[in-house]
């Protein structure tokens, strides 16, 4: 194997919204890979102005530099300007350099994974937080919601945004599309169905409700949506160590701005993974929030705008304290590790034809 190819065979392990690896690989010369990136907001309704897509573009070329650093490269990275918004493409040239040495932080890049079930309780201990903190770089930081009133706040915040997302035809078609009910405990292209963290029976009704709209309205007029939503929402939110934001001291504006706040999670995702520690994104408070925030029209629906407008005054209240721009939140914890997780496509099914 070549050493692109080793290269490519650790990033593909890069995370990306919903396992949609919304990427391809074109090796122009053995020192130089091109990136052909294209994000979702034509289908996505988490995703309409693709600033997400390129939260995990970050991710994996911070992923890619890392690799590369295994063979003493550096890997100079610019985005083609010419590129179109939606389908950003990068030039990456690897370097030799005797400053470069192996970083930490590979062997955490097959490792890491999602872990949408409760986690142990244990709190942070000071020198992980700190060891976090440092490893996201000056240009960020991060608030730590960790006090039982805290969790419990955010807790509740992800139950009461998880209504929204279950009773949104626009965000039904999303969910049909990515859940994996063949290979239900590795997945290589969606997200496995074992691993939502809901209980057999729940997981059962939602593969019946599932195979259409109609369906899961009816199971959502009859039934509720408590069920999963305790499940996948509320109970986890307690259970964890802490709920965390990562904020960007300068307020992301352009693509490379959003890119840089992936490369900066992807660190704090591995460092995290190397302390066996676990965690579950909670991105969509933030997004309902800017939508609302910025009146932009995601539903046709008019109820839930109102429901988005409720959210964004609850996150606002939770995470904006006035310091610092959100870009990423989540929660996390020690243990057990994930049992079923989503996998990669083979290399050789990202290269470009």
């Amino acid at each position: 194997m070549s050493t692109m190819e080793q290269i490519l065979d650790l990033a593909r392990w890069a995370p990306s919204g919903d396992n949609m690896q919304t990427w391809r690989f074109e090796i122009a010369a053995p020192d130089h890979l091109v990136v052909h990136a294209y994000d979702t907001r034509d289908h996505c309704v988490y995703d309409l102005d693709g600033h997400p897509s390129q939260i995990a573009f970050g991710t994996l070329l911070e992923t890619i530099a890392i690799a590369a650093s295994a063979h003493g490269l550096r890997a100079d990275i610019t985005r083609r300007p010419a590129g179109r918004e939606t389908h950003p493409e990068f030039d990456v040239r690897f370097v030799p350099d005797a400053g470069v040495t192996p970083s930490p932080l590979i062997k955490a890049i097959e490792e890491r994974r999602v872990q949408r079930r409760p986690m142990k309780t244990t709190p942070l201990s000071a020198e992980h937080k700190r060891l976090l903190e440092e490893t996201v770089g000056p240009e960020y930081t991060l608030t730590w919601l960790e006090s039982r009133d805290q969790k419990w706040q955010a807790a509740k915040l992800m139950y009461n945004n998880a209504r929204l997302r279950l009773t949104m035809p626009e965000a039904f078609e999303t969910h049909r599309s990515i859940i994996d009910w063949e290979n239900r405990v590795e997945s290589p292209d969606k997200v496995p169905a074992n691993a939502l963290g809901v209980d057999a029976m729940t997981l059962h009704l939602m593969k019946w409700a599932m195979v259409s709209w109609r369906r899961m309205s009816t199971v959502n007029t009859l039934m509720g949506t408590w069920a999963p939503r305790l499940q996948m929402d509320l109970a986890p939110g307690m259970a964890c160590a802490a709920h965390f934001v990562l904020k960007a001291k300068r307020a992301p504006a352009s693509i490379d701005d959003y890119v840089a706040a992936g490369r900066a999670l992807q660190r704090f995702w591995l460092t995290m993974t190397t302390l066996g520690l676990y965690m579950q994104p909670e991105m969509t408070p933030l997004i309902f929030s800017k939508y609302a925030r910025e009146n932009t029209r995601f539903t046709a629906n008019a109820r839930l705008e109102g429901a988005a407008r409720d959210l964004q005054r609850q996150t606002e209240a939770l995470i904006f304290d006035g310091q610092g721009h959100p870009v990423y939140m989540g929660r996390m914890g020690y243990g057990p590790r994930p049992t079923s997780r989503s996998v990669r496509r083979p290399v050789a099914e990202l290269l470009k034809r």
